[in-house]
């Protein structure tokens, strides 16, 4: 059994002195930024993942880097708004240093980010909204069809569909990714909530209870084997709950044909839906009791999850198993006739998202990484996306 999924999966390769450049940096805004202001617009973000190296912390998450939007241009017409960032340094509240850095990805958003960390915002004329008015147009300079395109654009207005926002608006809570493109020396604290976690109780007790769970959902309809468990809770409903509300996930809604309705628009608006909801699994023949997702600004990218009770208990806590994957856009499916999500293959990177995303609430006690030797690295799901695991399982003890 491996203790520390930090140490498992974080740890960079040795090296003297400062951290070397090209290391990735993950941050969460701790502010607003737009493309529609123009004036300057200063901005803080926190490193949500420690860097570690040999398994030792080197910069804890929860350190501020400050920044400045360098750039911006709203959307107008066909001209796609931009967003230039740069990044000035480091701080823990006490000791601050420079840094030099670079901006490298997104998370789940529709917008771009090229080779030299300049955000490209999206062309609204090429999404479905922009489509579909380009469409509504051509009706309607026809002599024949004016009528049916005046009938279908007061369908779109009994429906409530906006146009397109094209302009980059990034809320506080928005997660990116900044490459170093110089060495960056910290001298401050290595102490944050990483070092703080305890030891797990009872090792050994702990690899037969993940050693004994299923490790593979089954969809509803049709049923076909889907995604695989790859996180275990240890603690309350209420617990869990917390903690994912703390880390600014989202539950989503009930498939209804209300919530359906919903994701239709927020594919044609081409923006978010934070409570967007998921497709039915089932372990063991048993619903989930929770979900959760975390999203941007587009329907199409979003991390997400589903936890199921088990009957077990551990230290005298329930226990609970989860499956996660990491949706990174939408197709239309010949084989189920309708659009689904395509995910990640790596699944073991949204295993670390979850758990390094708990542990920056300050709620986590222990963390272990458990081996399973039985449980297969590849699989497919059941929209026929292909799996990849080294098929242990993150714990995590509330």
């Amino acid at each position: 059994m491996r203790l520390s999924l930090l140490s498992a999966l974080l740890t960079l390769p040795l090296f003297e002195g400062a951290i070397p450049a090209g290391t990735e940096l993950a941050l969460r805004l701790n502010d607003k930024i737009t493309s529609e202001v123009t004036t300057v617009q200063p901005f803080k973000a926190s490193l949500v993942v420690p860097v570690l190296v040999n398994g030792e912390v080197v910069m804890p998450s929860g350190l501020t880097i400050a920044g400045m939007v360098k750039l911006a241009r709203a959307a107008e017409g066909s001209v796609k708004a931009i967003l230039e960032l740069s990044f000035t340094s480091v701080t823990d509240g006490k000791v601050t240093v420079p840094v030099e850095a670079t901006l490298a990805s997104l998370e789940n958003a529709r917008e771009t980010v090229d080779d030299k960390g300049l955000i490209q915002g999206i062309d609204a004329g090429q999404s479905y909204g922009g489509r579909l008015n380009e469409g509504l147009g051509r009706l309607g300079s026809s002599a024949k069809l004016a009528g049916l395109a005046g009938i279908l654009k007061q369908a779109k207005q009994a429906l409530n569909i906006q146009d397109v926002n094209a302009n980059i608006n990034y809320e506080a809570g928005v997660e990116l990714n900044i490459r170093l493109t110089n060495p960056l020396n910290w001298t401050g604290t290595v102490k944050g909530l990483e070092t703080a976690l305890t030891a797990f109780p009872d090792e050994a007790g702990l690899a037969r209870l993940v050693n004994t769970q299923p490790f593979r959902t089954v969809a509803a309809k049709p049923p076909r084997p889907s995604d695989m468990t790859n996180l275990m809770f240890i603690g309350t409903e209420e617990q869990i709950r917390e903690a994912f509300a703390k880390a600014g996930w989202s539950e989503p809604a009930a498939l209804t044909a209300q919530s359906k309705l919903e994701t239709a628009r927020a594919m044609i608006e081409n923006r978010g839906y934070k409570e967007g909801p998921m497709s039915i699994l089932l372990l063991e023949n048993e619903a989930p009791v929770m979900a959760w997702q975390k999203g941007n600004n587009t329907f199409a990218s979003r991390h997400h999850l589903r936890i199921f009770r088990r009957p077990d208990l551990f230290a005298g806590k329930p226990v609970w198993v989860c499956s996660s994957t990491h949706d990174i856009g939408i197709e239309f499916s010949e084989r189920e006739r309708t659009f689904i999500h395509k995910v990640n293959s790596e699944i073991d990177k949204e295993r670390a998202k979850v758990v390094t995303d708990l542990i920056f609430t300050g709620l986590v006690k222990s963390v272990a990484v458990v081996e399973r030797p039985e449980v297969p690295t590849s699989v497919e799901n059941a929209t026929g996306d292909t799996l990849k695991t080294d098929g242990a399982m993150a714990v995590i003890l509330f």
